[in-house]
């Protein structure tokens, strides 16, 4: 007769188990290396199904030190050891957060019988997913994402409805027919907790809405962190305009018939873009707020429009090294910075003496003015730069031939340029020029060893690049 499984032997000690698993488990982490794909695939399926197993297990044992340590216990274990109650306890026994060991803790209370006034026994108020994860087939993850959705709806929904739910909730999660993603088991959480809701949606959409914050923090590492909430339409609408302009860019090569040149760069000819995602969404974040400062209509501060003030001394505008500083901004910039966002029409510099004299104070009726700017829009149709979709309206004017270098403000010395590349043109290797009234781009030298300009992107060839339109 086979030799009862330990598992499944009840007079085994939990502790003699767990640590025959540990034992079995030594050495395997300088192994993983050496396994042929096939197997790696495998391995990894075995790793995480013990994983949800050692799981299931930190969620009991996390609620029996609580249930042990609740202040209605005869001794309480959590005094016993020195500890003030049950989360001190777990959190010197586990060395997790608190956050991870309330987490358990809760998950637990939701998947273990309960106990009336009376002492009679109750099943647990979640029992799918406590079996679930008792058998290791469900992630704590995905229990904490069901049990979270059940409790915020549970004074709200019909109880048969709402245990109907769970069972297809946590069915559908360890289906091992039509293994489910988690970001797939999120939509079907969410699509229940909709139906779920008696009240309907309003009433949460509304209460979610009274949460709508946003704040800039103060100054880290040199720069602000930003925080808060933002309504299902906001990041909608933010998310929209970061898929429209985040595509990824693609290296273009050399088209057969530019032997010479003034062949003009091809629509798909996109320039390799080395930023991260986020440092994409931060710059067409800037770019659409410097937009709305630009913006005729946008309310007045002070009497004018929006605009940002650039503090420089004389002496620091011919140094190398030379420092500015944003009005409002405590962090010190670069004095070249200055410069560069002074070409916007929403700023405006000041120049002090070493005295705090003012000696110079840049208007922008010296920078592009808004006919200058219009008919610049309409000639290149947004940013000059191959690749680039940024639109017109979200760029900057650059002065080809700097204004400091008596470069004129006129139509014939502009062209307009995202935030990004306005303010990387220095370093990034692209040349630009005006030639005959046609804007014209040189590639940086890893692109284009040749260094030929060539017509710049304007507005009449974005318009051929589009596809045609059928009729009807």
């Amino acid at each position: 007769m086979a030799a009862t499984p330990w598992f499944e032997d009840p007079s085994r000690d939990p502790r003699e188990a767990v640590a025959a698993a540990a034992g079995a488990l030594e050495g395997v982490f300088s192994q993983v290396g050496s396994l042929a794909d096939a197997d790696v695939v495998a391995f990894t399926r075995q790793v995480e199904a013990l994983g949800r197993l050692v799981d299931g297990l930190r969620v009991r044992a996390a609620g029996e030190v609580d249930a042990r340590s609740d202040l209605r216990a005869e001794e309480r274990l959590s005094a016993l050891h020195g500890c003030r109650n049950g989360i001190e306890l777990l959190e010197r026994l586990t060395l997790v957060s608190s956050a991870t060991v309330r987490a358990r803790i809760v998950l637990d209370k939701r998947t273990r019988p309960r106990f009336a006034l009376t002492g009679e026994e109750l099943p647990a108020e979640h029992p799918a997913i406590g079996a679930a994860l008792e058998d290791g087939t469900l992630g704590l993850e995905t229990a904490g994402l069901i049990g979270k959705m059940l409790a915020r709806v549970a004074h709200r929904a019909d109880p048969v409805r709402l245990a109907d739910a769970e069972a297809w909730l946590v069915g559908q999660a360890t289906d091992p027919t039509q293994p489910r993603t988690f970001d797939e088991v999120v939509v079907q959480v969410l699509a229940q907790g909709v139906g779920l809701d008696q009240d309907g949606l309003e009433p949460s959409a509304e209460e979610a809405a009274k949460r709508r914050g946003f704040t800039i923090g103060a100054l880290r590492n040199g720069l602000h962190p930003v925080r808060g909430d933002v309504t299902p339409e906001a990041a909608g609408t933010l998310q929209m305009l970061f898929d429209a302009h985040s595509n990824p860019a693609v290296r273009f090569g050399t088209h057969p018939a530019d032997t010479e040149a003034g062949e003009p760069w091809g629509p798909d000819e996109t320039v390799p873009d080395d930023r991260t995602p986020t440092q994409k969404r931060h710059d067409i974040l800037h770019s659409a707020i410097q937009t709305a400062a630009r913006a005729e209509d946008t309310p007045s501060l002070g009497g004018a429009a929006p605009t940002l003030l650039v503090h420089v001394a004389a002496e620091d505008l011919l140094s190398p090294t030379g420092v500015a500083s944003i009005d409002g901004i405590q962090t010190p910039m670069p004095a070249s910075l200055a410069h560069r966002i002074a070409c916007t029409g929403a700023v405006q510099k000041i120049v002090f003496d070493n005295a705090g004299r003012i000696v110079r104070l840049g208007t922008k009726e010296r920078l592009f003015n808004t006919h200058q700017r219009k008919a610049i829009a309409a000639r290149d149709g947004g940013c000059v730069i191959p690749g680039c979709s940024i639109r017109a309206s979200w760029c900057e004017i650059h002065h080809v031939t700097d204004h400091a270098k008596g470069g004129p403000t006129h139509t014939d010395n502009g062209v307009m340029l995202c935030w990004w590349h306005h303010h990387n043109l220095e370093r990034s290797g692209w040349g630009i020029r005006i030639n005959r009234g046609i804007v014209e781009t040189k590639a940086p030298p890893w692109i284009d060893p040749r260094g030929h300009y060539r017509p710049a992107p304007n507005a009449i060839t974005r318009r051929r690049s589009r596809p045609p339109v059928r009729a009807g």
